[in-house]
């Protein structure tokens, strides 16, 4: 839930630190100090979650980062959400909704009785406010570094020579929202899901300028709305955030139009180091983390902490660029690669419990998806031949990957480079490692289409195949493939087409047909696997659903000490 870097990153999610074992101890004791002030004597229901990283500021729009949603979504609510512990799209700020036969026009009906954290009815006036700003943007707030999701889904801006995908926003009346788009889309209604979309107070953001960015250099200066007045309709509001010790503190919207929150509290520690989070989960610092090394998770249930692992919902692949090396563009050594690899070895040795050989670059859940597509077993003698009848028989690759970083679908990034690369030197493969830091060359090198062979991948926003493959895919020259790929252009053409189809049933058709392509006639990258990360909480937390989306939300814990 990505954060995001298209194609295929997702730059703020959670990086890993390297701190020195003196440094960890330290910090292990005065993060647990700062834990039980905040917590104080008569906490009540109190729960402090050790998150990976800091916020980047409280308004949903302006970010695109993991750790900053993981606190908003708290906060704010949006016109729909994700049925808890699945990818389906479900009704939250509007109850139900309908598009035209075109797919151009929808209509939103509203849930009566909702207030704004500051008092402001919620109502279909403030939906279109919402969506009228962010069309609107100006100065910095039209960068991709602000508006990531906004330019990812709608396209553009007012006054744009490319036309936005959005037109317009009618409050037809209090409880009714029509929102006008200029075609039909397969992102629709699931991506108004995405945080960034969260509905806000108008009243809050005139008040405390919402839009009022300023550019220093590479970073920005965010509004006081951003940094201490963020608005919303959901269980949780904000109380405070403490840079110094790093931790955000939520309190319970008790005017809330649903269910309450069970605690009256939740603080986000912000604790970089995962080791680090394991020890203060020991100690009792805090109630819970996220993203515990799979080293570790028999060692915590032994202890009983409850270890969740979420259903995957992402993907690693062995991306193949056809920029420089002339050989990568032919399908055969393309294919031999992909027999070349040892996928169910991978998975079983390689990665956490529950994780998934991947045979689409997508899971199953995922509308679109092809039970019969060509399938690559390993077979590092096929790869031989293949390899030989394409001329190629002593073929020599550069193999990128990453240091300095784990991901939800790559926790282990050296060891997965080791056990492929084995596999293709197996089968005749002459590999040459390039390895560079993840901010550090890697994912600018791979986006611009440096690297050979490459390993990243990539975690869902919401269920649609636009958001994996026509990500991925979708422009006729990305990280897979440049001009000297002419089926290049076919393929995003063919993204685009079934995007914009209106109907449900033909748009599936037409991506199960491209799904089934992508395997056999293109292959731009061998997918390798889904892997579910986990997420741990002490004995006494109950009640959280982990979300495939990795997009949690607190208001059903409950503290029973």
């Amino acid at each position: 839930m990505g954060a995001a870097s298209r194609p295929g990153f997702r730059l703020s999610r959670v990086g890993r630190r390297l701190v020195t074992v003196g440094l960890t101890a330290v910090l292990a004791t005065s993060l647990s100090a700062c834990v039980q002030s905040q917590r104080g004597d008569d906490s009540g229901q109190t729960m402090v979650f050790g998150a990976p990283g800091a916020p980047a500021l409280f308004d949903p729009f302006y970010a695109s980062d993991g750790e900053t949603f993981r606190v908003t979504r708290q906060m704010m609510e949006g016109l729909v959400g994700f049925e808890p512990g699945t990818v389906q799209v479900e009704p939250e700020l509007a109850t139900d909704w309908s598009s035209s036969e075109d797919g151009k026009e929808w209509t939103f009906q509203l849930r009566e009785g909702v207030k704004f954290h500051d008092g402001t009815d919620f109502d279909a006036e403030a939906v279109c406010a919402n969506f009228e700003r962010w069309y609107n943007q100006t100065g910095p707030g039209r960068s991709a570094a602000l508006s990531y999701y906004w330019i990812e889904t709608f396209g553009g801006f007012a006054g744009d020579d490319e036309p936005s995908l959005y037109s317009s926003c009618e409050a037809k009346d209090p409880t009714t929202a029509v929102i006008e788009l200029t075609r039909a889309t397969s992102k629709f209604p699931a991506a108004l899901g995405l945080d960034s979309f969260s509905i806000q107070s108008p009243t809050a953001m005139r008040k405390y300028e919402a839009d009022n960015v300023v550019a220093q250099g590479s970073s920005f200066d965010y509004s006081e709305y951003a940094e201490k007045h963020p608005t919303g309709t959901g269980p949780f509001e904000f109380g405070s955030y403490d840079q110094s010790n790093q931790s955000v503190v939520l309190n319970r919207n008790d005017e809330y139009w649903g269910e309450k929150a069970r605690l009256d509290r939740l603080v986000f520690k912000v604790i970089p180091d995962e080791s680090v989070r394991k020890q203060e989960l020991l100690s009792g610092g805090i109630d819970g983390y996220d993203f515990p090394n799979p080293a570790d998770l028999d060692s915590l249930r032994q202890q009983d902490f409850n270890v969740q692992v979420r259903k995957p919902f992402n993907i690693l692949y062995l991306g193949i660029s056809q920029k420089h090396n002339p050989a990568l563009r032919d399908l055969k050594v393309r294919k031999a690669l992909a027999y070349a690899v040892n996928r169910e070895n991978l998975v079983n040795a390689n990665l956490p419990d529950g994780a998934e050989v991947a045979d689409l670059y997508y899971p199953s859940n995922v509308d679109g998806y092809a039970e019969d597509v060509e399938k690559y077993s390993y077979d590092p003698e096929r790869a031989k031949r293949l390899l030989a009848e394409a001329g190629h028989p002593d073929l020599t690759i550069e193999f990128w990957w990453p240091t300095q970083v784990t991901r939800p679908y790559m926790p282990d990034p050296r060891g997965i480079f080791n056990a492929l690369a084995g596999d293709m030197r197996k089968a005749g493969i002459n590999v040459k490692p390039v390895s560079k830091p993840w901010n550090g060359g890697y994912i600018s090198d791979v986006n611009k289409g440096e690297a050979e062979v490459f390993l990243l991948g990539w975690t869902g926003d919401y269920n649609s195949p636009d958001n994996f493959i026509g990500t991925f895919f979708g422009t006729t020259e990305n990280q897979f493939y440049t001009k000297p790929a002419p089926w290049g252009e076919e393929l995003a053409n063919r993204l685009d087409a079934a995007d914009r189809e209106p109907d449900p049933a033909e748009r599936e058709r037409m991506y199960t047909a491209i799904n089934r392509d992508l395997k056999s006639e293109y292959l731009p990258a061998v997918p390798l696997s889904h892997s579910p990360p986990a997420i741990v909480t002490a004995p006494h937390v109950k009640g959280l659903v982990t979300s495939p989306l990795t997009a949690e939300q607190f208001a059903s814990v409950r503290i029973e000490k």
